[in-house]
């Protein structure tokens, strides 16, 4: 288990109110419709039909008890739930919808989902306690219950107030997660403040692994086409098709941001816009800032002819409307550090620092996730928060029931089989 270089959250001990464990056998007892097969040596005599699979999706299911419906989309109906053994172990069960569209009737997003959250553990990361079928062939997910809302939800709701050590906690939680996350080969691919869950005890924690992969092979071809369009970086809005953490820090920085202004910081209606959006605040992208920006398969050259815009600190304010009008047709130049001392005060001179390096359009030159949390900012004044001691906001169960129906990168009767099926793992991309 790797080690964070700073600031690491430790779990908390167990008490008299620790969960009961749960078996280990998340992706192993999924049922299949397809491919039946003669009772297996395995199966327990006089059970016929019942091979060894198919008996621990049962034991695994029967330590759950469902309750009310909490939210529902076309890709999944979140419940309320809590452990049999001990009503006080609160869960939520996500039962994700059989799709006859998907290869097994599964959607990718739900793979990705199971097989990336069965291999992190970590504080700051939605735990995955079980995964279990139902009769109707339907999966469900035990997820941790984490009923505070989201971090988009907090920084929306203007009642409550925080403050800048509140900020630095948050953001210290998000990029735990996101650095353990890189440490073992996973992007997440689509951080944005409503995947930031809020647990009871004011811990913040990753959620929605739909759109995650692995990027331990840097050679092969991953798609550009994922991260909600407010979040995502621009190497992707240009079509980039190999890529690596960079990706997620520069989600992780305008989250931070956003926490800081409490609105949206890069918003847009179209991927056009969203460059166009990112370029007023950084600058127009040339071979002299960004060595091979020339190269992406969406990259349209500036007009070296025309007058720089002014990096007048006004921002969004003087954002492009139309085609005929966009800042692709001049080079703009990066805001200055007036502009982010005006728009950040809550951050201060480290915070600032921190985001700009979070934000830098070359991804070569963007910070790591481990050099985020090597920052000088964590450890000068203010010290975090502690995170008892964060500001609540009640959105309850309801908002955890509207955050977990979503699949990865949307912004909003009897037994039919007896044979066990393992998930098939490969063409993610």
């Amino acid at each position: 288990m790797v080690i964070s270089p700073v600031l690491s959250p430790k779990p908390n001990p167990p008490g008299p109110g620790a969960r009961p464990p749960t078996m280990k056998s998340k992706p192993l007892a999924i049922l299949n419709s397809s491919n039946v097969q003669p009772p297996t040596a395995a199966s327990t005599p006089g059970d016929t039909g019942r091979d060894m699979a198919e008996q621990m999706n049962d034991e695994v299911r029967k330590q759950f008890k469902t309750g009310a419906k909490l939210g529902e989309g076309t890709y999944a109906i979140v419940y309320s739930g809590h452990y049999k053994s001990d009503p006080s172990s609160l869960v939520a069960i996500k039962k994700i919808k059989v799709n006859q569209d998907y290869k097994d009737g599964i959607a990718m997003d739900a793979i990705r989902e199971i097989k990336f959250l069965s291999e992190l553990d970590h504080p700051n990361i939605i735990k995955l306690h079980a995964v279990f079928s139902t009769k109707d062939q339907n999966i469900s997910l035990v997820l941790e219950h984490l009923p505070l809302g989201d971090i988009e939800t907090l920084w929306k709701t203007h009642s409550i107030s925080y403050s800048p050590a509140d900020i630095k906690a948050w953001a210290n939680m998000l990029a735990q997660a996101v650095w353990f996350c890189h440490e073992n080969y996973v992007l997440h691919r689509d951080i944005k403040g409503n995947n930031l869950l809020i647990a009871a005890d004011g811990t913040v924690k990753l959620a929605d692994f739909g759109l995650a992969r692995s990027f331990a092979d840097p050679g092969r071809p991953m798609t550009y086409n994922v991260i909600t369009r407010f979040y995502r970086p621009p190497e992707l809005l240009l079509g980039a098709r190999h890529y690596g953490g960079g990706v997620d820090v520069w989600s992780m920085g305008v989250v931070i941001a956003e926490l800081a202004i409490r609105e949206w910081f890069l918003p847009s209606n179209t991927d056009f816009e969203q460059l166009v959006a990112i370029y007023d605040v950084f600058g127009t992208p040339t071979e002299d800032s960004w060595p091979g920006v020339s190269q992406f398969e969406f990259y349209t050259p500036p007009d070296d002819s025309s007058v720089p815009a002014p990096a007048n600190g006004t921002g969004p304010s003087h954002r492009a409307t139309s085609p005929s009008q966009s800042t692709q047709s001049s080079i703009k130049r990066p805001q200055p550090l007036t502009y982010w001392r005006q728009r950040f005060p809550l951050l201060g001179e480290d915070g600032i620092d921190l985001i700009r390096g979070m934000l830098t359009l070359d991804p070569r030159k963007r910070l790591s996730a481990r050099e985020v949390l090597e920052h000088r900012y964590w450890t000068n004044a203010p010290r975090p928060t502690k995170k008892e001691d964060l500001p609540r906001q009640g959105s309850g169960e309801e908002k955890m029931g509207e955050d977990l129906k979503r699949r990865g990168g949307e912004v909003e009767s009897g037994r039919v089989d007896k044979v066990a099926r393992k998930l098939d793992f490969g063409a993610m991309r």
